[in-house]
């Protein structure tokens, strides 16, 4: 008798864990699909702030409006020009003397580490001006600067050596036009007349020498008054492929 009520107590033991097994097995498999449900979330979420954040197409990231660089004594740079717009490339005026007061290299040919490019739209008294081919180029093709033009497009090349972030201001300074908050080249704000700036439609508060340079931004500079300000205000620009 005993044996047999031994037998049954082992069966129903066994029955038991079995149950026991299944029980825990089934909790796994819901926590299973709670976490992938979960995931599916939050991938849904991340790749659409990815698509808020990488602009019209799709491509390049845009830059919110940065202007946390370090600031830039353009006025007192060699060479630097302090008359009215337009303004020359600077190319022929200290602008080796202007690479070395900026802490920019002197190279023989454009880096290759960071190559990035923005347009720039530069406005005064409402009338676009020229920003001149040949900005950071040695006219007798001795040495570039990292920062640099090849044409009348307004498009802007940083072609560094080295990984590094640049701003604005030291594009102006490489161009020997000043560019501070108050002040544009020899244009100075006041009387009514200011100085504003935005980067890819979204206007940028203080000193515009400081924003930092990114991937396929859209600047704006514009001096006068506001109603000579520019309407609308470019906000993107269609670079060519390989930009």
């Amino acid at each position: 008798m005993a044996s047999r009520q031994e037998e049954k107590a082992r069966r129903r033991a066994e029955r038991l864990e079995a149950e026991r097994r299944a029980a825990a097995a089934a909790r796994r498999r819901r926590l299973t699909v709670v976490a992938a449900a979960v995931c599916g979330v939050l991938a849904v979420v991340v790749v659409g702030v990815v698509l808020l954040s990488s602009g019209p197409g799709g491509g390049d990231a845009k830059a919110t409006p940065v202007a946390g660089g370090p600031s830039v004594a353009t006025a007192g740079l060699p060479g630097a020009q302090t008359g009215p717009a337009p303004w020359a490339n600077g190319a022929a005026d200290a602008l080796q003397q202007r690479l070395r007061a900026l802490g920019l290299p002197l190279l023989e040919a454009e880096g290759t580490v960071l190559h990035i490019h923005q347009h720039l739209d530069l406005f005064v008294a409402g009338r676009p001006v020229t920003v001149p081919a040949g900005i950071g180029i040695d006219p007798g093709q001795h040495f570039i600067s990292p920062l640099h033009t090849h044409d009348t497009s307004g498009v802007l090349h940083v072609e560094s050596p080295t990984q590094a972030t640049f701003t604005l201001g030291q594009v102006f300074g490489v161009w020997g036009v000043p560019l501070t908050r108050a002040r544009l080249g020899g244009l100075r704000t006041g009387g009514g007349r200011q100085l504003r700036a935005w980067v890819d439609g979204k206007p940028v508060d203080g000193d515009p020498g400081s924003i930092v340079l990114a991937s396929h931004q859209e600047l704006v500079v514009a001096y006068g008054t506001p109603a000579q300000m520019p309407k609308p205000v470019p906000a993107g620009y269609d670079f060519p492929p390989g930009e």
